[in-house]
């Protein structure tokens, strides 16, 4: 009897360690998966914008080319193709010429889906590839010295393009040409100075940027 009980406790010694060394397996499994298939990104770009004339007030417009525009993101990719990210653009615009001066700050946030075709396409290295990106977001435009009054907030539809190109397993440096779409009918003469300085219509930017993978290789190089 007695030595029925200690084979007893002795199989189920041996059961527990097994079940105990299956259960690290497995998490050790799923957490090796989810670092070679979750791909994150942090993206840094620096460029120039062009604001639109109808979003300024009547006879008001800004520079045709204005600097600068920062943009800074967090990709997360599901997939080779199939992804989304979250970035903050800054950007600053500055009157144009025989307008009355003012220089306006424009800071966006979006948030995107994000679709790289390379793959199908067939024709492009493997060095390169290009990601469609787009999606909603908010604008926060405020124009600054006296005229910090005329502050405007309003959504915003981004659509846009990336062309990437690998310095290594995890480096890319790449091109961001994108348009912002402005969703506000406020009236901007409502505002004092008869709106000077305030901003709320469309507006275009390109950037240079570098991309670095933070986890994961298993999309590296995208």
């Amino acid at each position: 009897m007695q030595n029925n009980i200690i084979k007893m406790n002795r199989t189920l010694k041996t059961q527990k360690q097994n079940l105990l060394l299956l259960i690290m397996f497995l998490v050790m499994s799923v957490c090796y998966s989810q670092r070679d298939i979750a791909k994150w990104k942090l993206q840094l770009a620096v460029g120039i914008n062009h604001g639109f004339s109808d979003g300024f007030v009547d006879e008001v417009y800004g520079k045709r080319f204005n600097i600068p525009t920062v943009n800074i993101g967090l990709q997360h990719m599901f997939s080779k193709t199939l992804g989304a990210k979250l970035d903050i653009g800054y950007n600053r615009f500055k009157n144009g010429e025989g307008v009355p001066e003012f220089k306006t700050n424009y800071t966006r946030v979006n948030a995107q889906l994000v679709y790289d075709p390379s793959m199908s396409l067939g024709f492009l290295p493997p060095s390169m590839r290009i990601v469609l990106h787009a999606g909603p977001g908010i604008s926060f435009v405020k124009p600054l010295g006296n005229l910090s009054e005329n502050n405007t907030t309003f959504l915003n539809g981004l659509i846009g393009s990336e062309l990437h190109y690998s310095l290594s397993e995890k480096v890319s440096i790449y091109l961001d040409g994108s348009y912002v779409l402005g969703f506000s009918g406020k009236d901007l003469t409502e505002l004092s100075e008869g709106g000077l300085g305030a901003f709320n219509g469309n507006m275009i930017y390109a950037t240079f940027g570098i991309s670095v993978s933070l986890s994961g290789c298993y999309y590296c190089g995208q």
